[in-house]
């Protein structure tokens, strides 16, 4: 198999400001399990502000973030079922588990007993730092890689990998895929529209909550909700937003046995008591998702021709774009095309 000779572009950040720039490395070689993945796009997540700004407290710099990652399959190592050279893939949130324990087992990789390894700034098994895919290519486990439809576009793929699968993944465990229930969203960005989005497909009666009245007619005749305002009780809510918000208000909206499920990360989750007893309600949380979610849910768009709506952007904008993305002011996702702009 081929060395790790081949130097790998990135952009990197090297300091809290969270500034990025071009930074050069080596990927590892290409092992029996491994795939080497040519980069062609890469989503634009909340992540890159948390872990290049060191709001953890947990930066290992230089951080190369992106972690919604397509490309084209360039090498594939002997062991490797599934994939071959020229494949459409994506890989999302996580490169690594233990491969061992009950939740791999379960296709619940990214709640590993011994720890997930994140695609960025992580510790991988071999001691090396994970970088992301602010880069132009990436070398993963078969595992983690995902193939993704060839009519399906690459850009359009990207936002899935994390986006896309944290409000998928909830929604399959509590059982909204079911014709005729009502669904509640809360914040209308690239998570909130694809909730959005899965909910229709589904055919489930969505209603979106957020603070910008502006998104309403997105949210109506854009996204295809059937309400923007509090009108009724719900089976279920999916609270995408990060900023800081009350929780009583929309517990109070929870039909009896009714689950909140947070995939946004506020600052802190403050509730009554009451809200949970009165009415056998439930407050969750959920991170992205496993890699059997991962394949149902990217056949499940290419069926459903489910496209999550995209600014594609050269990497050199990368910086202004995350300034945007902290203001909102993007619909609804920044998608990088590494291909043609990290050279």
């Amino acid at each position: 198999m081929s060395s790790a000779k081949e130097d790998c572009l990135g952009y990197a950040a090297r300091d809290p400001s969270g500034f990025l720039s071009p930074y050069k490395f080596s990927r590892r070689a290409v092992g029996n399990d491994d795939v080497s993945i040519s980069i062609t796009h890469c989503g634009v997540c909340y992540a890159e502000v948390v872990w290049t700004r060191n709001k953890f407290g947990d930066a290992k710099y230089p951080i190369v973030p992106g972690h919604e990652l397509v490309g084209v399959v360039k090498e594939v190592g002997s062991n490797v079922k599934g994939v071959k050279v020229g494949d459409h893939v994506g890989v999302g949130t996580y490169v690594n588990s233990c491969r061992d324990c009950e939740y791999c087992g379960d296709g619940l990789e990214v709640y590993c007993s011994k720890g997930v390894v994140f695609t960025y700034n992580h510790v991988d098994v071999d001691g090396t730092i994970t970088k992301g895919g602010f880069s132009t290519y990436i070398v993963v486990h078969q595992r983690y890689c995902f193939k993704i439809p060839e009519d399906y576009p690459l850009a359009s793929a990207a936002p899935l990998l994390c986006a896309g699968i944290s409000v998928y993944s909830p929604m399959i465990r509590h059982k909204m895929n079911q014709p005729g229930k009502s669904l509640g969203v809360i914040g209308l960005g690239g998570l909130g529209h694809l909730a959005v989005k899965f909910g229709k497909a589904f055919g489930l009666n969505v209603t979106v909550f957020s603070t910008s009245i502006s998104k309403k007619e997105e949210a109506l005749n854009l996204l295809g909700a059937d309400k923007f305002e509090v009108s009724k009780s719900f089976d279920f809510m999916i609270d995408t937003a990060s900023g800081s918000h009350p929780f009583d208000p929309y517990m109070s909206l929870l039909k009896t046995g009714g689950v909140l499920v947070l995939v946004g990360a506020p600052g802190e989750v403050k509730l009554s008591p009451g809200s949970l007893i009165q009415g056998m309600k439930s407050i969750s949380g959920s991170a992205a998702g496993g890699t059997k979610d991962t394949r149902e849910m990217l056949d499940f768009c290419a069926a459903n021709k489910i496209y999550p709506k995209i600014e594609i952007i050269p990497i050199q904008y990368v910086n202004e774009a995350i300034e945007r993305l902290i203001k909102s002011d993007v619909k609804y996702r920044f998608v990088i095309d590494i291909e043609s702009s990290l050279k």
